[in-house]
């Protein structure tokens, strides 16, 4: 029976993570979050750093959000981390710490959509709730031999009434992960291994010999690339300039360096930087040598950086976004990973 082997497989051969190791919601959650987007390897350490720091419902949602961001930093998509805390602190002030184990009241939390509710709901709290996620559906494509699109937000629909059919309501927690499992180590995008695979006896596009033509899933739409110039600035003192980022918008509320999305290509990058600088922020400076060159991909974009070395001949004042900071005092600071790298090339190359 599909059940008992796909649960059998996943009992023997789980992998050991630290988010498996009690069935704590606030935990399951976290890593839940965490993972989307981002490789397990990537997030083990991060987990287990963010527990150590934030170990309750009530540390998290009492915490500065710059300290969140901070143990945050590195993992990208940082809409999550702020979304989490919100959606930690009506927890804490409505539900009296405990997250709720009611599918239409855990779905109102911010940031928890339909995957996330169900595998808090069936890894935590052993309600057989569907956790339909992109390796889910890659699974059932081919088990079911479901021919629809999965890029389609529509599509989902079919694949969550296919696991309440399918799912175990003895353990829903394992049937669920182990899916999940499955998708990551045997029945991956491509190449499946499929002479491995504990439930080929039950998968139709195995029988067919259609599992690399199958999940059926359509390009997105149009990457955009961006180029942007940008500066590390000092001041006659050691200082560096940084600025903290919008509150709403891509990468909201972390700390820069200051930089332009390069808008007129018959102009020289580093006078439209300046230029930038003085009106942005009323300071004079001087813009040096190039310390390096980043790409940064996004889902949508990519970052195409020129970061160049610079100084601050005079600043008019600084403010909560703008500040002038020492380099311990910039480790205080939540940086993106672009700019993380920018800091890289500037230390090294000054040593």
């Amino acid at each position: 029976m599909f059940q008992q082997d796909l649960i059998g497989w996943f009992e023997a051969e789980q992998r050991d993570l630290p988010w498996r190791k009690d069935k704590d919601p606030y935990k399951v959650w976290v890593s839940e979050i965490m993972l989307q987007q981002t490789r397990v390897d990537t997030v083990i350490p991060y987990f287990l750093r963010f527990i150590e720091q934030f170990p309750t419902i009530q540390a998290l949602s009492t915490a500065e959000e710059d300290r969140v961001l901070k143990a945050w930093e590195g993992l990208g998509y940082y809409s999550r981390a702020r979304n989490l805390q919100s959606a930690v602190k009506e927890v804490h002030e409505n539900y009296g710490g405990i997250v709720p184990d009611d599918p239409k009241e855990i779905s109102t939390l911010k940031g928890v959509g339909p995957y996330t509710a169900g595998a808090i709901l069936s890894i935590a709290y052993g309600i057989p709730e569907p956790a339909v996620d992109g390796n889910v559906m890659r699974v059932l494509s081919r088990i079911l031999l479901i021919w629809d699109d999965i890029a389609k937000a529509s599509s989902r629909k079919i694949f969550e009434e296919a696991v309440r059919r399918l799912i175990s309501h003895e353990n829903p927690s394992y049937f669920n992960q182990a899916l999940m499992e499955l998708g990551a180590l045997i029945c991956t995008p491509t190449s499946p291994s499929c002479l491995l695979c504990p439930v080929r006896e039950h998968c139709q596009a195995f029988q067919e010999g259609s599992q690399n033509e199958l999940p059926i899933k359509t390009k997105n739409k149009k990457h955009r690339h961006v180029q942007i110039a940008a500066a590390v600035l000092r001041n006659d003192e050691g200082k560096i300039l940084i600025h903290k980022r919008p509150e709403k918008g891509l990468l909201a509320n972390l700390w820069e360096f200051p930089n332009i999305e390069v808008a007129l290509p018959f102009v020289n990058e580093k006078d439209q930087l300046k230029e930038a600088v003085k009106d942005l922020y009323k300071a004079d400076i001087q813009i040096g040598g190039m310390i390096g060159q980043i790409e940064h991909v996004f889902s949508h974009l990519t970052w195409n950086i020129n970061a160049y070395e610079g100084k601050i001949q005079s600043i008019e004042m600084e403010s909560k976004e703008l500040k002038l900071v020492t380099i311990e005092e910039m480790k205080e600071f939540t940086f993106s990973v672009s700019h993380q790298k920018m800091m890289k090339q500037y230390f090294e190359g000054d040593e």
